[in-house]
Formats: structure tokens, sequence, C-alpha cells
């Protein structure tokens, strides 16, 4: 067989079944392969689109995406897409096609390590058709252990040559089986000490509780200390339903009530939750707090270069657990901010009651997302861009949902409508709603025809303010003119439908509850067009840019 034939048969062995990216000269070869041996491969209208759904598959099923472009020009579009990846921590392999390294001189030539290199992503290379088999492992076990995107460069030529070696593959699995990482018993002894101490305390829960399945018992944690439940964002609406004391987002995205009752903590327990900058507001949320930190780590700092003062490494079901089980042999138990009161507070505190004039023929952004969260069933999954958009989708919608996804890693626009297609794939097409701004949805409009062929069950749901929200506002706030920001769209309803998927275009909100009802009732690639008001920031924006926090 030939090296690219031996290259898609150890992909199918380290258990891959879904690729996404662009066929080009130095990929061609192996990807028809895929199609051959049952690896289903989804074509997309831009390298970078690829990657980006790697990305968001890897995020929805915490395992290895991997993503496929063609050498030179093919690996440059991947850029953005690839840093993304890194600061998301999604462990990706991207399958990326070099210049024959007999010819010197070729068109597409590109030094791919270099590159690779300054978009933090990891790199091996493909030198002699022995290689093979070592050379696909190894990217496997580096997206696996150092969670980031790895690019495998294949030469064109080496690709070609004959592999002689017919003994199956043997994949990563069998070669690497991680156990659970444990805690320490002294830093949990002094963990316990710690809370038993403390009268108001907040646990923080991040991507890394979701990932370990420590729900239930950060919940009996919760219940026996009497901690308020907090979320970083990119865990928004985890354990919600599940108490009535969750305080909801952690940090610039927390409400003005929130926020009030997470000032008085004495102690915060960050499980799985990096409590960065933004999940801590700089430090200003918890001044007068300590803080223990469990994460599968070795270790992590916290905002501003701060540490904890407990760390434990260890992974976070068995942490929790470990905890609970100290203190109810201590016969701990504690009120905490669980009282009546705090219940009432934290009843109604995702509401904004601020007023705001409308612009004609738009709608209040804030009430299209309750009347969005309250029509969406609670299974289909929720994923929001990183503009000024969602901070009203991610504050005004609360309701828990088998997948809630943000788009924050990277503070850049254009990435979820790809990572929001890897998500569908993930959850073999599970119905998916995503928020985003036009700008953003703009970026890969393309994509959505892609989303068409592959008959996604996705609803996009556009906030169309017409211009780039987050310019718009800051040039607003330094009394500069915001006008400038202004970009006018087409009825992007109307463009989907162009595409064969569904659309509609909303000025009014009961033209929303239409459109989400026919959607609900039969899912599919639908975008919805919402034209809302731009006399509206977020709540984030209102803090940031204005001095506001109503």
């Amino acid at each position: 067989m030939k090296v690219y034939q031996r290259l898609a048969q150890a992909f199918k062995g380290e258990g891959v079944t879904a690729t996404f990216g662009m066929m080009g000269d130095g990929n061609m070869y192996w990807v028809s392969e895929l199609h051959k041996i049952g690896i289903k491969v989804h074509e997309v209208r831009h390298e970078g689109a690829g990657l980006g759904m790697a990305d968001g598959f890897a995020r929805t099923s915490n395992s290895v995406g991997v993503a496929t472009a063609t050498c030179g020009p093919g690996v440059t579009q991947l850029a953005t897409a690839f840093v993304t990846a890194a600061r998301a921590r999604s462990p990706i392999v991207a399958f990326c096609g070099e210049y024959p390294h007999t010819d010197p001189e070729y068109s597409q030539y590109l030094d791919q390590s270099r590159f690779a290199e300054a978009c933090e992503a990891g790199f091996v290379r493909l030198q002699n058709a022995e290689q093979t088999d070592e050379i696909v492992r190894k990217a496997f076990y580096m997206a696996k252990l150092e969670r980031r995107p790895i690019m495998l460069s294949c030469p064109m030529d080496i690709q070609q040559k004959d592999f002689e070696d017919d003994e199956p593959y043997i994949p990563t699995t069998e070669l690497v089986r991680p156990g659970t990482v444990m805690p320490d018993a002294k830093q949990l002894e002094c963990a316990a000490d710690l809370i038993a101490s403390s009268k108001h305390p907040v646990i923080i829960v991040g991507r890394g509780a979701q990932w370990a399945g420590a729900g239930p018992a950060v919940l009996k944690l919760g219940d026996r200390i009497g901690a308020l439940i907090a979320t970083s964002l990119l865990a928004k609406t985890f354990l919600n339903n599940e108490t009535d004391y969750h305080a909801g987002i952690s940090g610039l995205y927390a409400t003005r009530t929130a926020m009030k009752l997470l000032e008085e903590a004495d102690v915060v327990i960050g499980v799985g939750a990096s409590l960065n900058r933004h999940t801590l507001e700089n430090g200003y949320l918890y001044p007068d707090a300590k803080y223990i930190q469990i994460d599968s780590q070795p270790h992590l700092a916290l905002s501003n270069g701060k540490f904890s003062d407990i760390y434990i490494q260890s992974d976070a079901r068995v942490a929790v657990e470990e905890l609970e089980k100290m203190l109810a042999a201590k016969q701990f138990k504690a009120t905490g901010y669980r009282t009546p009161d705090v219940k009432t507070k934290l009843a109604s505190h995702a509401q904004d009651p601020a007023e705001f004039p409308l612009d004609p023929n738009t709608v209040d952004p804030r009430e299209s997302m309750m009347i969005l969260d309250e029509m969406l069933p609670q299974n289909v999954g929720m994923l929001s861009g990183s503009g000024m958009t969602s901070g009203i989708a991610s504050m005004m919608m609360t309701k828990a949902r088998s997948l809630n996804q943000g788009g924050h890693f990277f503070g850049c626009i254009g990435q979820m409508l790809p990572a929001a297609m890897g998500a569908s794939v993930a959850t073999n097409n599970a119905p998916l709603c995503l928020v985003d701004g036009d700008a953003s949805y703009l970026m890969h409009l393309a994509e959505f025809e892609t989303a068409v062929r592959y008959n996604m069950n996705m609803l996009v749901v556009v906030m169309n303010n017409e211009c780039l929200g987050a310019e718009y506002y800051k040039l607003d706030a330094k009394k500069m003119d915001a006008m400038t920001s202004v970009i006018p769209t087409p009825d992007l309803g109307a463009v989907a439908k162009a595409m064969g998927g569904r659309g509609a275009y909303v000025t009014h909100n009961d033209q929303l509850r239409a459109a989400v009802k026919e959607w609900v009732a039969k899912p599919g690639p639908m975008v919805i067009d919402v034209r809302i008001s731009r006399t509206i920031p977020s709540i984030p924006y209102r803090r940031v840019h204005y001095g506001r926090d109503e």
C-alpha cells in the first residue's frame, strides 16, 4: 500500500469517525482514502472553517477533532482557527499536506513548522515512509496530552511512497491509559479546615467540573457548607436547574444581585475552573476571599499572576467527593448563604430592568433572547459568539441545556458558526441553536451552505444591528462618530433560502415567535435575521464602556 493509505488507516485506528476540511493537491489522496474506508469527510468552503468545525467537535465531545488542509495557502488559512483552538485547549490533529521535498522551488512552499509555532499549535512532520505509524501516534498523543491543536505535516512526495509493513496499526489508546489523578490527603485536610472556618463559601464550577462529571458532588458539598454555586462563562447554566442557590456566571457577566452576594465571600472553591481575570473580575469580585483551587493540571495561576491559598491537583469529582466526606466525618454542617433572603434575591436576578427607546423597525434584543430561551426545548443545544450580543445572550438565556457553549477564547468573531457545525456532528445531528452577531456570521456565510449540504439540525439566530457592535459602542462611549462602524446587511433569511435552507426576517418579536415555532416543529438548517436596536448595549458593555450598572 501507499503511505497515504496507511495514514488513513492509522486515523481510523485512532477511532476517528469524522473529519473537516477542504481537498487540495497536498491532501487529496489521503481524503480519497478516508472515503473508501468509511470515515465521514465534511467538505467545507474555507479551510479555516474546517479547523473551526474540528474545534467545535473537540469541545463538545471532549475527544480529538480532525481537520485537514492542503499545503501552503491551505495551511495559512488556518491561522485564526489554530489560535482559537489552542486558547480553548481543544485536542485537534490537523492533517496538512506539505510541499514535495524533491521540489524546493514548489510554488506553494511554506515553512509550516514556523507557521504552526506562531499559531500556538504543536508540529510533527512525516520524514519517511517507515515513520508513518509512529508519527500519527505522536500527533494524537500530543493532542491529548497537551490539549491543543497539532499540525501533522505530510510532504506530498513521501505520501506517495510504498509502505511495506502490513502489521495492524497500534493506536494511542493501547499504549497510553491515563488514570484518575487522586488528591493529596494533606491538602484536602487543609481545604476542609479552611471551609469549616468560612461563613460565606462560593463554589465556582468550570468546564473541568463538567468533563469530570462532578455535578452531583458539587451539589452535595454546596448543600453541606451552605455555598452559593457560580460558573465560569464557559460553563454557563451548569447546575442552575439543580439548586435554588445558583448565582449564575461569576465575573463581568454576573448580575448586579449576584455580584453583591459574591462580594461577601470569604472562601472561593474553584472546581475545574481556571479562575482567570474574567471569572474573578480582576480580583474585585471577591476582595476578602481565600482561594481553594481543584484542577487536574499540576498548577495554575489565578488572575494577575496570583496563586490560590490551597491548590489540589486532582480529578474534580474525586476531590469534591473527598472534601464532602471529610466534612461529614467532622459532622460539619453550615447555613452559609442558604437563607430565605438569599433565595428570594436569586429568584429573579437575571432580569434587566433598564429602559431604552427602540430604533424604528427593530426589537429589544433582551426580549428576543428570553423568548428564544423559553421556546427552545431543553434538549436543544445553545451556542453563542463573542461579540457585543453575546453578553445579552449569556445573561438573559438561563435555561440549563444538554449543550451550552460560548466563543470567548481569542476575542475574535467569526468562529462560532464553524464550531456549532462541529458540535452538530459530535452530537449526531442533535438540534442546536447558534446566537451570533451579523458581522460574525457573515465572516463564514458560505458555510451555511455546508450546513444545508449535510442537513444539520441547526438554527442560526443572527442578532443583527447592522454594525460592528463592539466598535460601535466603544466609539459612542468616547463621543466619536459611531456611524463609521455601521455596515448595512441584506436580508440574511432570504440568503439562507437561496442557499437551500429556511429563513425568516424579524422586526417584531411576534415574528420571532412564529419562526422559532416553525423550526422547533421541524428542525433543519435555518437562519432568523433579527433586527435589533442599536440603542441597547449589553450589561457588560454598559459596565466597561459607559460606567453604568443598572
